[in-house]
Parts: structure tokens; sequence; C-alpha cells
């Protein structure tokens, strides 16, 4: 065989075999298996490749060497977390030889990662990858309603969990209906059934989800560690709140939620008001509302009376009224307004007579002096020269009218020349 010639080597006496190169390779991953067998092989992975076939394709480092490495699909589909560049890994697998290439090369059949357990590293994957997405921002966090008209719960029907969470709505407000999908919270395809569940009780007119588990190790909630649940608590239409665990547990899950409980009893609390404070909350409110109303329609009343007497101002009866009012003050005050309007010109006729009877010529006449004129012509005789001895004049006193002619003109004094 080429197995036995391969290891016992050839014989002085015999011819020599002269082997293909596909001949070799397969002798030596025949004697690798024999000889070698499965093994654990500890290093840096890099140079990951990931084909569209689903198989992962690396290169196992450390400071000695270099090996490179091959994991299936189906065992891929296995791995709890995502190679990764960089990654220190324990790996178990078969040595063989890639005859295309003549490569040493690593089946891997199983990968975990060194340090950190194989859970614990894709919590944080998943985290950050997730974390990138946007899908723990607080901008997207809802506040649950202050009183819902009705609760969701998402847990398993035999769990502890379940009956505290139902212990604390009957006692905080048992008024509020309660809608329960139940699931498997562990195990084998409980992350499919939180999914479905949740999407369920989303379409069951609720308000408020609540999503609770009860304690455990990482193992046992791992199905809350998972993208398929987080990604289905985000996309429930209302508020989710989660209890799973215990305090100290925080699950890919809690951070997905839109509220985060220490406890499923918390989570509860947290959804559902008190009945006995939302009372005393509702009373001091009805105090407050009528006191409201009261002042309300105080000042309703007030302008009403405002408006009422504005109309009664303004009716055709008080209209009326008023001007009668007017039109009497005027009826007496007309006398004393006719009397002014009269005396007051009268008083000033006699002022302008008196005026006009001062400048009269008869006035003039009446304080001794004379007015002569020509007989001839009519003339007013104002020099000497105008007469002459003979001619006739007409003089006019006071009185009377007389007729007379001159004698003799003589100046008394002076006086201007007519030219």
């Amino acid at each position: 065989m080429l197995r036995e010639r391969f290891v016992s080597g050839v014989g002085a006496a015999e011819q020599p075999h002269v082997y293909g190169v596909g001949e070799v390779l397969r002798g030596l991953a025949a004697l690798l298996e024999e000889r070698v067998g499965r093994l654990w092989i500890t290093g840096e992975v890099s140079d990951l490749r990931r084909p569209p076939s689903g198989h992962l394709y690396f290169t196992l480092k450390d400071a000695d060497g270099t090996l490179r490495a091959a994991l299936f699909r189906g065992d891929a589909r296995r791995l709890a977390f995502d190679l990764e560049d960089g990654l220190d890994v324990l790996v178990y697998g078969d040595l063989t030889v890639y005859a295309p290439r003549g490569d040493l090369q690593l089946v891997a059949r199983h990968v975990e990662p060194r340090g950190a357990g194989a859970l614990r590293l894709a919590f944080e994957q998943l985290r950050r990858r997730l974390e990138a997405e946007g899908l723990f921002a607080p901008e997207r966090k809802r506040r649950p309603p202050r009183v819902p008209a009705c609760i969701g719960v998402v847990a398993s029907l035999e769990s502890a969990a379940l009956r505290d969470v139902l212990q604390v709505l009957g006692r905080r407000c048992p008024a509020i209906p309660v809608r329960i999908a139940p699931t498997r919270v562990q195990g084998a395809g409980a992350p499919e059934e939180i999914a479905a569940a949740l999407d369920l009780v989303s379409g069951a007119g609720v308000d408020v989800v609540l999503v609770v588990r009860g304690g455990g190790s990482l193992e046992d909630l791992h199905a809350f560690n998972t993208e398929l649940v987080a990604r289905a608590i985000a996309g429930v239409p209302v508020p989710v709140v989660t209890g799973v665990g215990h305090e100290i547990d925080v699950t890919i899950a809690d951070l997905a939620a839109d509220l985060r409980a220490p406890t499923p009893s918390a989570a509860a609390e947290l959804a559902a008001p008190d009945r006995e404070a939302l009372t005393a909350t509702l009373r001091r409110d009805a105090r407050r509302l009528e006191r409201a109303v009261r002042a309300v329609v105080g000042r309703a009343g007030a302008g009403l009376a405002a408006v009422r007497e504005a109309l009664a101002l303004a009716s055709p009866q008080a209209r009326l009224a008023a001007q009668h009012g007017r039109l009497a003050a005027l009826e007496r005050a007309l006398p004393r307004l006719a009397e002014t309007l009269v005396e007051a010109p009268r008083g000033r006729l006699a002022a302008v007579v008196a005026s006009l009877d001062a400048l009269s010529p008869l006035a003039v006449l009446g304080r001794g002096y004379a007015l002569a004129r020509r007989a001839s012509d009519g003339a007013i005789v104002r020099r000497a020269d105008q007469l002459g001895p003979g001619d006739g004049l007409r003089v006019r006193v006071a009185e009377a009218e007389i007729d007379a002619s001159v004698v003799a003109v003589a100046a008394v004094f002076p006086g201007p020349r007519a030219s």
C-alpha cells in the first residue's frame, strides 16, 4: 500500500517506485489522519473570508508560524459567535493536505474563543453591532402610558416570573385587562417563539408589553441575547418593558427595550399605576377642576353682567330717554340762549348807532354849526373866494334852513387858496 511504502521507505533491492504528486499528497493526508487524528490548536484568526457558499476560510497564526484552516457551512452555523480577524481562538479539527495547492490545512470542526466564553463574546459582538446600527439609541425609547388600557405579557406560562407579574398587576390596578402570549424562554427554538409571541401580543390591542423571565446563567438567558429577539422587541409598535433575570443580568433584549426593569415584579410596577395613588391623584385633580370651573363661571358671569349693562345702555329705550333728557336741557337753555342772541346784537346796534350819531352832520349842526350852500348851484361853501356880495345862500342849521344873501366877504384868517 502507498501508506505502508511511504512510512517504511524503499528497500535497496527493490525497483524504486515513482509517485505522482496527487498520490504523495493523498498518502500524506492518510498518514496525518492515522498518526495525528483530530487535535486542538490555538492561534489568532487572520485573513478571514466569507464566500457565498457559507464556508469560512481563515489563517491561524502565532509567533512561530501560520496554518490555513477551513470551517465548513454546517459547522459554521453552529457557532454561537462571529469569527473575526484578531480573535484568539481554540480550534478542534483534522489536519489534512489540500491537494490542489499541496497546502497543509486544518479542517475545523469546532471553534471557541480563548479567555471569554463563546456566549459572552457573542453578546459583545451583537451588542456592538446593534449599537452601531442605532437600535439602542435613547431617542428611540418611549415611555409607557401612565394608565394603560390593556397590558400584554410575554412569558412562560409555568414560570414564577409570570405569577409575580400577575400578582403585582392584580394588587396595583386589577381593573386593567391583561393579555398573555405564552412562550418558551430557553432552549432550542425559544428565540423564534419569543419573537412570534411579541408579534401576537402586539396585535391584541395592548398599550404596553412586558417581556419577563426569571434569573439564570448566561446559557439560560441566551434566547434574550439573540438578534432575532432584539429586532422583534424593537419592532413592537407600543412601549416594551423587560424584566429578564435578576438585577445584575443585562441582556440584549433589555438594551433594545424601551424600559428595563431589574426584575419581573419591577417591570409590572413600571407598567401599571398604583390604584390608591391614582385615586388620590384623581381626587386632587377633581378639586382643582372644580375650582377652575368655578373661576371660569365667575368670570363668565361678570362678563355677562357687563354685556347686559352695555346692552341696556345701547337699547332704544335708553337712547330715547337720553335724547329726552338732552331735549329738556335744550328747552331750559333756549330762553337764555334767545336772550343772549337778541341782547348781544342789540347792544352792538346801540353802540353802532351811537357811533353813527356822533359822526352825523346833524349832530354837528346841533352843536351850533351851520352848512352854507350857494343858492345858485347848491355847492357847499368851504372858502371865502367862492362867494361874492349879492350871492344868494341857503344856510342849514340844526332845525331849519335859512335863505340869505352875501353883503360882504371878509377873511377871518388866511386859508389855502384855491388854485
